[in-house]
């Protein structure tokens, strides 16, 4: 750390860096430190995807990132990356940064490989520097930086930088670095071979292994290009965090430790170690899952680490013996069936039946003004979709939409593969659907309507995108017992269930556990893909419609927006508070409604602009109320119906109102309640508080007064569960859940098995 901080010494403020998103822990918290006090802006991209620095070196990226200034001037690299053991192609990189940015500085930090696997100034690195503590020392008894340039001007910089502040080595130090040297290759010879044995024994058992030393790992080939050896550092996954605690704590020979390079093997959990100081939002948003195990492997003798590991996986509970016979028992992954082998394990989730749940959600408070990074409360509601995933041997994929008219079915290899780039890597929030993609897959959809094109559009999508290792055949069904297009998150609850059913059938995600909950990584994993799907149907989404699917209960969302971080923060004390929900039948065109009003704010700043700030008073004062200990129920609820009013008044002023909307409300305050618009208004539904002692019989009245007017009701409460998987079949026939009838479904899924929620 003290190697890089002489090396951002070299920057001044308005430079800015682009650094990966799957970042050294002690790297991301004093790049966030530059940024707040040095005004120097790091842009985290996935490096390794070269394409993605493009826009930032050339300038193109101001026109959608307002801190991208065209001022690049620092490239920071690390591969293999730690902790994910991401491979990035630092000679592609190396020579686009210098085509486009002459004066930009190619920053490869080469711990994980030592010199004396790869040499990045050979691939057009500037500089390059290693923790001297780690492979180089190979004892941990000095702390040490080492820095190498290619460049006259760099090395006068950092020579007086060095100087200057008296960071460098003492003697003695130097003479324990240079001692380690000399023994450098007897000991990743030994680490890399003994790596090389675990990978494989974990990658047999099933477990999602990250190491280039693995012919599975997806960029092994621009590794092999880069580096003389996969290096001794590698990772695996097991779903589960707690499950991931136990191995840890179980280990004997592996010593807890965050750091690596050293004679002795290390194991540790870095969300919770190394990487704890990055915010645990940002950790989701670059797909790094809580329960990630990284090991570091020394120079014991290589039985006996695979003895200790095994060891752990038993005592954890993570594995079990199936076979006692030969020198090493078989042993098979608790919750797989069948072999124990990777491949057997893939065909399994391929073909077995998933079903999955997700509720859609009422925005109680701040529709619209969501959008520009104000909060808002949602929550989420009784009404669900629901979707069906069935193995096919006929390499086609089918989608089926009974309650949209849809059904079509495409031979995998015609689609459009060469738009694609598929990855397992969750997207990024600001993340932006690739146009050329959608584009040819809005032609797979003959005579859909609208809703259905753009739901078609979404689905295969995200197929092509996490089709990463295997294209498979399946038959996908959804349904819902939500009115679809009426503001009540029915695309959202769509797209976490698509999200999860192809995360899971393909293998990216381990099924969830019978009687255990659903763990919150993956729920983070699958909201951002269905975020992305979200952008598809509908262009420019807030992202609090799939956030309530994927989380459900009630919580305060803030977007992320230019300038201003976002947030989920649950509601507390939000209970069982009933709501009627009216759909009026009225379509409405949410993109359209959006765009208006962003129109009108840009247009009329002095009239819009204190409408959405006062949405969010009101989002305050709701989230206050909900949070109070001192608010009896009574005055809550009172409290709740007054910004209600509030509310719907802000949305009619900012024009998303409509007559249908108006006599719903019209008809509730006749009999003494509150109701406002829902989601984007302009048609689509209404939602009615509904105190306690509000009699049934003047709820049943309302509700005819209703459907007299031709609107439709339902009765519901907010804050029920979030996603949920089918983790064991009952007796509900899943063939006939595609001809159940919309109000049926929720009976049809109670009788359906063991579901695991989030």
């Amino acid at each position: 750390m003290g190697a890089l901080d002489v090396i951002l010494r070299l920057l001044k403020p308005g430079d800015e860096i682009i650094a990966g998103t799957d970042l050294y822990g002690g790297s991301n918290r004093l790049l966030t430190y530059i940024k707040q006090h040095n005004g120097i802006h790091t842009h985290h991209l996935d490096t390794t995807k070269p394409e993605l620095l493009l826009p930032y070196l050339t300038g193109e990226a101001s026109a959608t990132d307002a801190a991208a200034k065209g001022n690049v001037t620092l490239v920071l690299l690390e591969t293999p990356t730690n902790p994910l053991i991401q491979i990035v192609d630092v000679k592609t990189i190396a020579a686009m940064v210098h085509q486009h940015r002459p004066d930009a500085i190619v920053v490869v930090d080469n711990t994980m490989m030592s010199p004396y696997l790869m040499r990045p100034l050979e691939h057009g690195a500037d500089i390059v520097y290693d923790s001297g503590t780690k492979y180089l020392s190979g004892h941990h008894d000095l702390m040490a930086g080492v820095i190498t340039c290619n460049r006259e001007d760099i090395r006068k910089g950092i020579a007086f930088m060095i100087n200057s502040t008296g960071v460098g080595l003492p003697p003695f130090d130097c003479f324990l670095l240079l001692r380690g040297i000399k023994t450098l290759a007897i000991r990743l010879d030994r680490q890399q071979s003994t790596a090389i044995r675990v990978a494989n024994y974990l990658d047999k058992l099933g477990f999602k292994v990250n190491f280039p030393g693995l012919a599975s790992h997806p960029n092994k080939a621009i590794h092999d290009k880069l580096a003389d050896g996969p290096g001794a550092v590698l990772s695996f996954e097991t779903g589960d965090k707690q499950l991931s605690e136990k191995i840890v704590g179980a280990a004997r020979l592996w010593g807890i430790s965050v750091s690596f390079g050293c004679v002795n093997s290390l194991i540790s959990m870095p969300c919770l170690m190394s990487h704890a100081s990055i915010d645990p939002k940002i950790r989701a948003e670059r797909n790094l899952p809580e329960h990630l195990i990284r090991l570091c492997v020394g120079i014991e003798d290589p039985d006996d680490l695979l003895d200790d590991l095994e060891a752990a996986l038993l005592e954890a509970g993570a594995v079990r013996v199936v076979d006692e016979a030969g020198a090493r028992a078989t042993l098979e992954r608790v919750g797989t069936v069948g072999s124990i082998t990777a491949a057997l394990d893939k065909v399994t989730v391929e073909t077995a039946d998933l079903v999955v749940s997700a509720p859609g959600k009422v925005i109680l408070y701040g529709e619209h003004s969501v959008v520009y990074g104000i909060p808002a409360i949602a929550g989420a509601v009784d009404l669900r979709c629901y979707a069906h995933t069935a193995a096919r041997a006929d390499r086609k994929v089918s989608l089926h939409l009974p309650d949209l008219g849809f059904s079509h079915e495409w031979e995998i290899e015609a689609l459009p593969w060469d738009s694609a780039s598929p990855s397992a890597k969750a997207p990024a929030h600001d993340a932006i659907p690739d146009a050329s993609l959608s584009a040819k897959l809005a032609g797979l959809a003959p005579g859909a309507q609208a809703q259905a094109l753009v739901s078609v559009q979404a689905f295969l999508y995200l197929y092509v995108s996490l089709s990463e290792k295997r294209r498979p055949s399946q038959a996908v069904t959804l349904r819902s017992s939500l009115p679809i297009g009426a503001g009540l998150g029915s695309s959202a609850a769509y797209s976490v269930c698509v999200a999860a059913s192809l995360l899971y059938s393909h293998g990216h995600l381990p099924r969830p556990v019978a009687g255990q909950p659903l763990p919150a990584d993956h729920a983070a994993v699958i909201n951002a893909w269905a975020f992305l799907a979200e952008k598809i149907i509908h262009g420019t989404p807030s992202g609090i419609d799939n956030t309530v699917a994927s989380l459900g209960g009630a919580i305060v969302y803030t977007k992320p927006v230019k300038g201003k971080e976002g947030g989920v923060e649950s509601v507390k004390g939000f209970d069982a508070i009933r709501f009627l929900i009216t759909d009026t039948r009225v379509a409405r065109d949410t993109k359209t409604l959006v765009l208006n009003v962003a129109k009108r704010r840009l247009e009329e700043p002095d009239t819009i602009l204190p409408i959405l700030d006062q949405m969010g008073v009101v989002a305050g004062k709701a989230k206050g109320a909900l949070a109070s200990t001192t608010l009896s129920r009574q005055e809550l609820l009172a409290t709740l119906a007054q910004l209600v009013d509030e509310n719907h008044a802000h949305l009619n002023s900012l024009g998303v109102g409509h007559p249908a909307l108006e006599a719903v409300k019209s008809r509730a305050a006749e009999a003494g309640l509150a109701t406002k618009l829902t989601g984007a208004g302009g048609g689509g539904c209404a939602v009615t508080l509904v105190p306690d002692d509000f009699s049934e019989a003047r709820l049943a009245a309302l509700k005819a007064s209703l459907l007299a007017d031709g609107f439709v009701t339902y009765e519901t409460a907010v804050g029920g569960a979030g996603l949920g998987v089918l983790t064991g079949l009952g007796e509900a026939d899943v063939d006939v859940f595609g001809a159940t009838l919309a109000h049926a479904l929720p009976e049809w899924a109670s009788g359906a098995g063991e579901w695991a929620f989030v």
